[in-house]
């Protein structure tokens, strides 16, 4: 293997939805990080097969009020 050109393989803590904390290794940020997921199997739509809205950043909002609910003025155009 090449000398100083593969990245760090370390540890990190992934830290699920739930609160649930595992380590695993990666080369993804530094050593003993924390990885926080936002979206995991316990709430993602494709493994609970129910479908859900995650709104974090407000978006859903502004949107509401640029074109207001579905069926109202803005769908009758």
């Amino acid at each position: 293997m090449k000398k100083d050109i593969h990245p760090n393989y370390h540890f990190v803590k992934v830290v699920m939805t739930d609160g649930v904390e595992y380590m695993t290794r990666t080369t993804y940020g530094e050593a003993d990080g924390r990885i926080q997921l936002v979206i995991d199997s316990k709430n993602h739509p494709a493994y609970t097969g129910e479908r859900k809205v995650l709104d974090s950043m407000g978006r859903m909002e502004k949107f509401m009020n640029k074109y207001g609910k579905a069926g109202g003025a803005a769908a009758a155009k």
